[in-house]
């Protein structure tokens, strides 16, 4: 896969990405394989990754469909013992009687912004040893108490319940689902949703039943999920009636409006999403999308100020978006 190295790429590129590569590589090691054999002789698989002593987290729709499951870490094996299991977050904490391996340590995913860098590390495809990938923050989307990150780190199937990391090697999410095709949007879930799940009761009964919230019924998925799919296959109509029930649903949620927005300026309404735009970044001025496209609207416009204006705020935020910007717009503001 593009953008899929072995472990010690990212040691070697980190210095064009920024990662502390002593803490990168203790991330590494703190993942495992976790396996069980289903009832049809086949191996279920993903991936985890430890977070406590003797204990590694991972998703809960991984033990669907086996009794005895285990995690792995090259040739050593360990039983799992018990689970702590919020089916609704797909998130499973399972313990072991000895696992010598070290946490990983844990950041804090409220502290994350759009275009951040960051790094996924798991067993995708089933992998025997770990595969990295690196990419950026893209959207997050506040959820009980933490923020799902939908970022550019790709993973493939195996590598559900590995980790998410920041720059400096610490733990932000679980890296959970996909939307379908080669291309695709990739969601992890927030590692703040851990404190709850260590207060949950232990279970010894294998398997873990029961759905999680992205995997409801279309109408009942969150809308950060609904309008995913039309966004990604251009059904502009869709995504604007999406985005409309959600701001109505939300109206606060900058996020919500930057998509009432893009949906209005791709079906050629582009006074109601110059407005979306900017209510969105009244929510929050740190939109890097929706400033993004009032800028591109007011090179369109031939307003240049607004452009320099836009320009400098990006340069205040993210200079990768700034010189994307700078970039999309040169040719506009002098034309």
């Amino acid at each position: 896969m593009r953008y899929i190295f072995l472990a010690f790429t990212i040691l070697s590129a980190t210095q064009a990405y920024a990662f502390d590569k002593q803490k990168m590589l203790s991330s590494f090691f703190s993942t495992v394989l976790v396996r069980g054999y289903k009832a049809d002789g086949n191996l279920a698989y993903g991936s985890g990754v430890v977070v406590g002593d003797k204990k590694v987290l991972t998703n809960c729709h991984i033990f669907h469909e086996t009794k005895q499951p285990w995690v792995s870490q090259g040739e050593d094996t360990f039983k799992i013992i018990s689970v702590q299991a919020n089916r609704w977050h797909d998130l499973c904490l399972v313990e072991f009687d000895t696992l010598p391996f070290k946490a990983a340590a844990l950041g804090k995913g409220a502290e994350l912004k759009k275009g951040q860098e960051v790094v996924a590390i798991g067993h995708s495809s089933g992998a025997p040893s770990p595969l990295t990938s690196i990419g950026v923050v893209k959207s997050l989307y506040s959820m009980d108490g933490g923020n799902i990150i939908r970022s550019t780190a790709r993973f493939a199937l195996g590598a559900s319940g590995s980790g998410l990391y920041n720059s400096e090697g610490q733990l932000i999410g679980i890296s959970t689902f996909k939307t379908v095709g080669r291309i695709a949007y990739y969601y992890a879930l927030p590692i703040e949703w851990l404190a709850e799940l260590e207060q949950l009761p232990k279970e010894t009964t294998f398997p873990i039943t029961g759905g999680a919230f992205w995997e409801a019924d279309e109408a009942k998925k969150p809308f950060f999920m609904q309008m995913a799919v039309p966004e990604l296959s251009e059904d502009w109509a869709k995504l604007a009636e999406i985005a409309d029930r959600w701001v109505k649903a939300e109206p606060n949620n900058s996020e919500a409006w930057y998509e009432v927005g893009l949906a209005n300026e791709k079906l050629g309404k582009q006074a109601e999403a110059e407005v979306a735009y900017r209510k969105s970044v009244t929510l929050d001025a740190g939109n890097t999308d929706s400033l993004f496209r009032i800028g591109i609207i007011a090179a369109e416009k031939g307003d240049k100020n607004e452009v320099r204006a836009i320009n400098l705020t990006l340069l205040t935020i993210d200079k990768n978006v700034a010189a994307q910007f700078e970039e999309a717009t040169s040719c506009k503001a002098e034309c």
